[in-house]
């Protein structure tokens, strides 16, 4: 989350356009990342049980499959992507101005986001295995790299020219791809737990099919998060580029505020699955009962920082004072609703570790097209900009609400089912 943060903080120095622009491609970068975050629950999930139920070799394979589908996937979703630059953001509401800048951002965004696919699936194999460590220093020290690169790429030093916008996707790149090599050689020599080898065609295909069921309706369901946000990002744009950029730094900001709750719901899933697997039922329901009182009283926590300091927050991102106006207002409202939208990030996170997807893709299915998009459009239309932020905070403590008691109710019907059959 540092790397679109640190972005949006050295382009915002570039101007206001540049600063809206790099707003715009945040849908689209999440929606690739989704597809990352998708295969790395699905290989969490199978392999977490895997090792639960002892079956470490076949763990091993299916963690090699999860990298060479992911890389397979990457690159075509890289080729797709640049081919529909242009016709996906002119939808988005860009103008031709930003669009030039658009271009130059996301043409090496693309190729950058191959070596960060492979990084993030590895990195949910070693969380599988009870590794949250090394996940988190193989970021750490690729959000170290990005930080260091991005005013050299973009402003230019001594012989290395200023690119700009494409600076920061450049820097992007080389931090992902030294990501790549060491966590390639975490996983194959240090750790062994991937073949040394590509698989054959029999041996991925049933190395990856448990993955793309979880996986794909996963995927799914965390596209649908920057695909509502590209819809608001195009109702926000009708306020002009000055509101499309404080949007994008609050997204920005959001991300870094849900940090915690992010890590929750990378952490727990294997937790949960590898009681799951070993049929203890309890444990699954208490860890998940901690984890959303937890996240409840952290946010709040969150929320009251982010409200003191908006002013100060606003400052560093923006000189203009139309953009900076609407970043106070931004986190003066929407950082209210952060509890329950984790509390919805939690459920959705346990129903892929218990193999339910598509409770999973139902749950931000509604989250988003029920609740957060029909929400922003009619408290847009009747209160304006203020009203949509109040519209997304609200529709967030709704949906938690709903997605916890749903999540109760599946674990104390499993746990009945569990006491009947023995």
């Amino acid at each position: 989350m540092t790397f679109g943060l640190v972005d949006t903080f050295f382009i915002g120095m570039l101007g206001t356009q540049q600063l809206a622009a790099i707003s715009f491609t945040f849908p689209v970068t999440f929606t690739v990342i989704s597809l990352n975050i998708g295969l790395g629950i699905g290989t969490s999930a199978i392999i977490a049980k895997l090792l639960g139920a002892g079956q470490r070799h076949q763990a091993k394979e299916t963690a090699t499959g999860a990298l060479m589908l992911t890389m397979v996937l990457a690159i075509i979703l890289a080729v797709i992507g640049v081919i529909t630059i242009e016709p996906i953001f002119r939808l988005m509401g860009a103008d031709p101005l930003q669009l030039v800048f658009i271009k130059e951002y996301m043409l090496v965004w693309y190729a950058a986001g191959v070596f960060l696919a492979m990084p993030m699936v590895g990195n949910s194999v070693l969380r599988a295995s009870g590794d949250t460590k090394t996940p988190s220093y193989v970021m750490a020290f690729g959000g170290l790299i990005n930080v260091i690169l991005d005013p050299i790429l973009i402003f230019g030093w001594g012989p290395v020219p200023a690119l700009g916008i494409q600076g920061a996707a450049v820097a992007t790149l080389i931090a992902w791809a030294v990501g790549l090599f060491y966590i390639l050689y975490i996983l194959v020599v240090k750790r062994k737990l991937i073949e040394p080898k590509l698989l054959n065609w029999q041996q991925l295909k049933r190395s990856t099919g448990g993955i793309l069921k979880i996986g794909v309706p996963a995927a799914g369901a965390n596209m649908l998060t920057p695909i509502s946000a590209g819809i608001v990002t195009a109702i926000v744009a009708g306020y002009g580029p000055e509101a499309v950029a404080a949007w994008g730094v609050g997204g920005r900001l959001e991300s870094i505020a849900s940090i915690v709750v992010l890590s929750l719901s990378m952490s727990l899933p294997p937790f949960i699955s590898q009681n799951f697997g070993a049929n203890k039922l309890e444990r699954v329901g208490q860890a998940y009962s901690l984890c959303v009182k937890f996240v409840i009283v952290w946010q709040l926590f969150i929320f009251a920082i982010l409200a003191l300091l908006s002013g100060v927050i606003a400052d560093i991102f923006t000189d203009e004072l139309n953009v900076a106006s609407t970043i106070i207002m931004f986190l003066m409202i929407v950082p209210l609703g952060y509890g329950l939208q984790g509390v919805t990030i939690l459920t959705n996170s346990s129903f892929n570790a218990m193999h339910m997807p598509m409770s999973a893709l139902s749950l931000n299915f509604m989250r988003l097209f029920v609740f957060f998009v029909p929400f922003s459009y009619i408290g847009s239309y009747w209160f304006d900009l203020s009203g949509l932020f109040w519209a997304g905070a609200i529709a967030n403590i709704a949906v938690g609400c709903i997605a916890y008691i749903w999540c109760k109710t599946i674990l104390a019907s499993r746990f009945e089912q569990s006491v009947l059959s023995k």
